[in-house]
């Protein structure tokens, strides 16, 4: 059994390596993060009625025989189409140990996307918890709120990150923590996680975030750095230091602060008030270890926020706490740290929209 903590890259190789992670065909070495591994679609996906879960004693084939609308291959490229909603069986599966859980989220281009993604499982009873000692297949449900996209076999839309019992961060070693290395660069507010608040005072110009279009064209998830952004999005921009949330819409923010992952802790992205319900910070919520780190090449980096309004107009205004970090500690430092040499996409970022947009 791992020491507590969060798996590094060197633990889940491992795993790799005695077949409690398997795939077919085998695992890409690149699909292997700091303190996750990425999954992959498989060559076929499911149109389903409606999202479900497997529920005690049911495999998801089960459910599938019940709510499957139509099938079809990814070989070649298929749409998925904004509203939607799709099963498609991933090409990894795990044989976990009793003492090692995992739980998956999706990618930060996954999530920039309003790409709804989540892990089911046979038995499953909760979208992106896998208990341990968990044997099976893995399935990623995926619906497209704001974009249709053109997906194929073997692209990565969710990530799993596995650990050994006990990790998280009490208020007290959070603390603890900030003083010893600065966790981020303003007042910490912590209260289960480290709070952060959005930015609505940009040091220069206006320009706050983006706001997706109603009605645009297919995204190809495999072309980076193609789309112009204004066929997609309209700039939100503001000098008052608030904006005002539609209903129904789905907005890129930023963070105000600049937060920081040490090298042996890990931490996940959650909602800051569950009462609070105007609104959601659509989390793809894993940071890695040396995110913002400045051994890794960095010296703290914001958060990009992915909200959506809910039922009614919601006034957002500048240093509100939408959101907070909950830490955990790895089980050991990874061999490899965010933006080390691994080409990690948003190291260092600011109001960035994802990967698969022009820079502006």
């Amino acid at each position: 059994m791992p020491a507590a903590g969060v798996l590094p890259s060197q633990q889940i190789a491992a795993m790799i390596a005695s077949g409690a992670i398997a795939a077919d065909p085998a695992i890409d070495p690149a699909q292997v993060q700091p303190a996750s591994l990425d999954l992959r679609l498989g060559p076929v996906a499911y149109r389903v009625r409606a999202s479900f879960l497997a529920g005690h004693g049911t495999s998801v084939a089960d459910r599938l025989a019940e709510f499957e609308m139509h099938r079809f291959d990814l070989a070649g490229g298929a749409v998925l189409e904004k509203g939607c909603v799709y099963v498609v069986p991933l090409m990894e599966r795990l044989a976990l140990p009793g003492g090692v859980q995992a739980v998956a989220n999706a990618k930060s281009s996954t999530g920039r996307l309003d790409l709804l993604t989540r892990a089911i499982t046979d038995g499953g009873t909760e979208f992106d918890r896998i208990a341990p000692g968990y044997a099976g297949p893995l399935y990623a449900e995926i619906c497209p709120r704001s974009f249709s996209v053109l997906v194929r076999p073997g692209m990565r839309l969710n990530q799993l990150r596995l650990r050994a019992g006990q990790a998280v961060l009490d208020d007290a070693a959070l603390r603890m923590l900030h003083e010893e290395v600065t966790l981020v660069d303003g007042p910490a507010v912590i209260g289960e996680g480290l709070g952060f608040s959005v930015d609505l005072r940009p040091e220069t110009g206006d320009l706050v975030g983006y706001r997706a279009k109603p009605h645009t064209g297919l995204i190809d998830l495999g072309r980076i750095g193609h789309y112009p952004v204004h066929d997609y999005w309209e700039e939100v921009r503001t000098r008052e230091g608030r904006i005002i949330l539609d209903p129904g819409a789905f907005y890129i923010l930023v963070s105000r602060e600049a937060v920081h992952i040490p090298p042996d802790h890990a931490a996940e992205m959650a909602p800051y008030l569950a009462m609070v319900g105007e609104f959601r910070v659509h989390y793809a919520g894993f940071f890695d270890p040396g995110f913002g780190h400045a051994g890794a090449g960095g010296t703290g980096s914001r958060g990009v926020l992915e909200v959506r309004c809910h039922e009614a107009p919601f006034v957002l205004e500048h240093g509100q706490i939408v959101g907070r970090l909950v830490y955990e500690r790895m089980a050991e430092r990874p061999a490899q740290l965010y933006g080390a040499g691994i080409a990690s996409n948003y190291q260092g970022q600011g109001l960035k929209l994802s990967k698969h947009f022009r820079a502006p």
